[in-house]
């Protein structure tokens, strides 16, 4: 592989677009976030750090460091922020709620920060920040709250991740880059 000498060795950022599920194979014979990357990285052993689900879209590291990938995933430890479009009304009470936490049968679901970015129609954006992911996090915890005028639940139509720690997305849709080593360093410099 041909690299710079201002890229990082251990990691790779991808700007995952819907559609593609984010394992190394399906059973279901559905794209891969692979089939986006160069043969290499799969060869190679790069792993996701963390997941977004198929119909998700944005932000994904991959490492071959299975330290690296343990810290940014574990909880507590790196935020991460996603923009949402969600179907109805948020209230601020939805957004205190968020923050309060809701249970689920996956645990307690909450968000560090979430704040109204925009309205269209009878759709809200968000943008919402967590530190700790879990299996559809952010899907399950609107989709606990409900819409004050009808009293069906809030439901996330589109779901985009835009950072994890310090690194933002600044990659086309369907790309990858190396991180930088100033960008690597930043990212895991604070670390556990």
């Amino acid at each position: 592989m041909n690299k710079e000498t201002n890229d990082s060795e251990k990691l790779l950022a991808l700007n995952k677009p819907k559609g593609y599920v984010v394992t190394r194979s399906d059973e279901l014979g559905r794209k891969t976030v692979y089939d986006l990357l160069p043969d290499w990285v799969f060869d190679d052993g790069w792993m996701p750090i963390g997941r977004l689900d198929l119909e998700s879209k944005g932000l994904l590291l991959f490492t071959t460091n299975g330290k690296i990938g343990d810290a940014l995933t574990r909880p507590g430890n790196c935020v991460k922020v996603y923009e949402i479009w969600v179907r109805g009304h948020v209230t601020d009470e939805h957004i205190a709620e968020a923050k309060k936490g809701v249970e689920s049968k996956h645990g307690l679901l909450k968000a560090l920060q979430v704040e109204k970015i925009g309205m269209g129609g009878a759709k809200t954006k968000l943008r919402v920040i967590i530190d700790e992911g879990k299996n559809r996090h952010i899907r399950r915890l609107f989709g606990a709250l409900k819409d004050p005028k009808f009293g069906t639940p809030l439901k996330v139509l589109e779901l985009k991740r835009i950072s994890i720690g310090s690194f933002n997305l600044n990659i086309e849709s369907g790309k990858w880059r190396y991180l930088t080593l100033e960008e690597e360093k930043k990212l895991i410099g604070n670390l556990d």
